[in-house]
C-alpha cells in the first residue's frame, strides 16, 4: 500500500506521528523488462518535476520500504516502521513534504527472506522508485545493496548489522549500528584481552557470522584466542550448543542472537549453569526479551545499541512523543527507522525535492553530521559507516520487573569501525 504522510503538527512535542498512515504492501506482478530501469518502465511522476497531468502540482518523493513486516524479525520491523514515520514527520517539520513534494512510501514485506526482498526491490525499482530503505535482516541487506548499485538507486539499510554492508557500494548507506560497534562495546567490559579465550555463541547466518568475524577482528587483534559455537537458525533444541559453549571454558562468552528462539537459548544457558563459569556479554534486545533472562539477568554484562530513555536527547524526546502519540512504544530499533527518515529527507532536501540524480543524493549524505536520537551522528564519507554512540547497560530486577539502565556511554569515536574500502 502506498502511504502518504500529511501531519499537521510539528514533531517537537506536538504528536506528529498521529496522522501518518501506512498499510500492507499491495501484491504486484513482477515486470522483468523493468528490473534494470529500462526505457519504457512505469513513469509515475518524478520528484522535482510537475505532475504528469500538466496541472503544475509537484510530484511526490517516492520511497520504497522493504522490511520484515512478518517473519522471525517482525517485531524489529514494526519498531523500524514506527520510527520511520516519526522521523519523517520530525525531519519535515510536520509537513510530510520536502520542498513542497509530498513524501510517499510503499511497504513491501520481505519476511526476512532474501529472495522475497530481491523481488520486492526489483519491483519497486521497475516502478520508478529511486530511494529504497528497510532491510531488517543482514542477509537481505547484502542482497539488496548490489541491486541498488546496479540500478543506481539510493539504498538506506535498516537494523541489518553485518559489517559487510559498510563500504558495500557508493549507493548503500545504513541507519543503524554494525557488528563491529557491538564488539567494540563488548570489548570494553574485559579490558586487556591479551591471552584470554573468547567464544562466540551465535546463529549460523549472516548476522552470526558477522559477529564472529568482528570478534576476531577486535579481540583477536588484541591477543585473544577466539572460537565459535554456531547453531542453525532453525534450531529449537539449543541445549547441545549451550553445552559446547560451557565446555569451551572461555574467559568471555559473547552471545549474538536474534529472533524467536532467544527464550530457548537463555533457558539452555541457565540450565547448563554457564553463568557460573564465565563472564557472559550479549546485546540487550527488545524490551519484550527482558524477562527471558530470568534470574541471570543481573549477572549478564549487556552491550546496548539503544533502549527507550537511554540517550536523553531532545531528538529522542521528539521520537518518543511521536511514537507514543501514534499508539506505539519506542524500543531498540525505533531509532533505526527514525534515522533512515532523517537521512532520506536530508538527501532529497539538498536536491530541492528531487530524486532524479542519485549521485547527488549520495553526495549529500557523505560526511553529513547531524543530531540523531542517540546524539551526534556522522555518515563517514569514505565507506558510509554510521558513527554513533553505544552503551554498556545492565538490568536490575528479574522477570517482568527487569529494567534497563545505562552503565556507561561510549562515544562514537570510541566504537568507530576501521575504514572499509568502498567496493563499488
Amino acid at each position: 500500500m502506498r502511504s502518504s504522510t500529511a501531519p499537521t503538527r510539528p514533531a517537537s512535542g506536538a504528536r506528529p506521528g498521529e496522522t501518518l498512515t501506512g498499510g500492507p504492501a499491495r501484491k504486484l506482478a513482477a515486470v522483468a523488462a523493468c528490473v534494470l530501469l529500462a526505457a519504457g518502465c512505469a513513469k509515475a511522476g518524478t520528484a522535482g518535476t510537475a505532475s504528469a497531468d500538466g496541472g503544475g502540482a509537484k510530484s511526490p518523493v517516492k520511497v520504497g520500504l522493504v522490511y520484515s513486516k512478518t517473519g522471525p524479525l517482525a517485531a524489529y520491523g514494526k519498531q523500524y516502521l514506527e520510527g520511520f514515520k516519526a522521523g519523517l514527520s520530525y525531519a519535515t517539520k510536520g509537513t510530510g513534504a520536502v520542498d513542497g513534494h509530498k513524501v510517499e512510501f510503499e511497504e513491501q514485506d520481505d519476511a526476512g527472506d532474501q529472495a522475497k526482498a530481491v523481488s520486492a526491490a526489483k519491483d519497486l525499482i521497475g516502478k520508478g522508485y529511486k530511494v529504497l530503505a528497510g532491510s531488517t535482516a543482514s542477509g537481505v541487506a547484502l542482497q539488496v545493496g548490489p541491486i541498488a548499485a546496479q540500478n543506481k538507486v539510493l539504498f538506506v539499510s535498516g537494523p541489518a548489522a553485518a559489517d559487510k554492508v559498510t563500504g558495500l557500494n557508493k549507493y548503500t548507506f545504513r541507519s543503524g549500528r554494525q557488528s563491529f560497534q557491538d564488539i567494540r562495546t563488548a570489548a570494553s567490559f574485559i579490558g586487556d584481552a591479551k591471552g584470554k579465550k573468547v567464544t562466540v555463541l551465535a546463529q549460523d547466518n549472516a548476522f552470526g557470522q558477522a559477529n564472529v568475524a568482528a570478534v576476531k577482528a577486535v579481540l583477536g587483534a588484541q591477543g585473544a584466542t577466539v572460537d565459535q559455537v554456531l547453531a542453525p537458525p532453525s534450531a529449537t533444541e539449543l541445549t547441545p550448543f549451550a553445552t559446547q559453549a560451557k565446555t569451551a571454558k572461555p574467559d568471555l562468552l559473547f552471545v549474538a542472537w536474534a529472533g524467536d528462539s532467544s527464550s530457548a537459548l537463555w533457558t539452555a544457558l541457565n540450565q547448563q549453569d554457564v553463568f557460573a563459569d564465565t563472564k557472559v556479554v550479549t546485546g540487550l534486545d527488545l524490551a519484550a526479551s527482558y524477562p527471558l533472562f530470568g534470574p541471570a539477568a543481573e549477572k549478564i554484562s549487556f552491550l546496548n545499541h539503544y533502549f527507550s530513555g537511554a540517550a536523553g536527547t531532545p531528538v529522542e524526546k521528539a521520537m518518543d512523543e511521536a511514537v507514543t502519540a501514534a499508539g506505539g512504544k519506542t524500543d531498540i530499533f525505533t531509532p533505526d527507522g527514525f534515522t533512515a527518515a532523517q537521512l532520506i529527507v536530508h538527501a532529497v532536501e539538498a536536491n530541492h525535492g528531487s530524486t532524479d540524480d542519485t549521485s547527488a543524493l549520495v553526495k549529500a549524505l557523505e560526511g553529513w553530521s547531524f543530531d540523531g536520537v542517540k546524539g551526534r551522528t556522522t555518515v563517514r564519507a569514505e565507506d558510509h559507516a554510521l558513527l554513533q554512540p553505544m552503551f554498556q547497560a545492565r538490568l536490575t530486577g528479574t522477570g517482568a520487573a527487569a529494567k534497563p539502565s545505562v552503565e556507561k556511554a561510549l562515544t562514537a569515536d570510541e566504537v568507530a569501525p576501521p575504514v572499509t574500502p568502498m567496493a563499488g
